[in-house]
């Protein structure tokens, strides 16, 4: 009978136990991450079963970011002069950026920043931004989104300073450079009705992309499991075969 009392037999057994740990954690990680995603879509859903919200002066208040893809009426004033855009946009596989304008909200000072949809990259210099104005008193109808205060990951955060072209929506930061003071949230303007003689027209809106399946992590997690199972149950047969 061998002895499994070895240097070799022990750092085996040590490696085995630390795998099946990993798998375990990471199992448990997907479940995690399967809780976070059934919740996003469980407030997200919420929201987009709610009638449009009317954001007013005696309105404004009750606007938080967990209102994330309600829609929202608002009639204002664009404020041109103060316009930022976000970089690195598509539109039909098209390279562009989107423009970032803020409504003053009708009878008030205050503003909320629209994203008012997507021109191409030759058109993108700041110079070019006024072929786009929308002048005069509008009505926009939108869905309601969060700031964006970080990057995601592999993207990159934008420099301190003064920029007119952002890599994020992070209404706190492009607040500072705006004489307007701004709701923390923005809107994502949405696209109107389509009519069979309607041309495109610049700035092109779009609704956000949302995925509201539960995705793989149920999957990913049963994965993990069946390691883990498979390697604590097979290790002590192997380790029975040697004897």
């Amino acid at each position: 009978m061998k002895c499994l009392f070895t240097r070799k037999w022990i750092a085996a057994t040590a490696l085995v136990v630390l795998a099946v740990g990993v798998m375990v954690r990471l199992g448990l990680w997907q479940l995690d991450r399967l809780a976070e995603r059934r919740a996003f879509n469980a407030r997200v859903s919420a929201q987009l079963e709610q009638p449009p919200f009317e954001l007013t002066r005696a309105t404004w208040d009750r606007i938080s970011a967990e209102m994330e893809y309600r829609s929202v009426r608002v009639i204002g004033e664009y404020d041109f002069s103060q316009q930022v855009a976000l970089r690195n946009q598509a539109y039909e596989n098209h390279a562009g950026v989107h423009l970032l304008t803020p409504l003053v909200i009708a009878g008030t000072e205050r503003a909320v920043l629209v994203n008012r949809g997507w021109i191409p990259a030759e058109q993108a210099a700041p110079a070019n931004w006024r072929a786009f104005d929308e002048p005069g008193v509008v009505e926009v109808r939108g869905v309601l989104r969060r700031a964006q205060t970080r990057a995601d990951f592999g993207g990159v955060s934008d420099p301190p300073g003064f920029l007119f072209v952002w890599n994020l929506a992070n209404v706190e930061r492009i607040a500072q450079q705006v004489a307007h003071p701004l709701l923390p949230v923005y809107l994502q303007q949405t696209p109107a009705p389509i009519t069979p003689t309607a041309a495109r027209v610049y700035p092109i809106r779009s609704k956000p992309n949302l995925d509201l399946t539960e995705g793989s992590h149920l999957g990913y997690a049963l994965q993990w499991f069946a390691f883990a199972g498979v390697l604590a149950i097979g290790y002590p047969q192997f380790v029975r075969a040697q004897k």
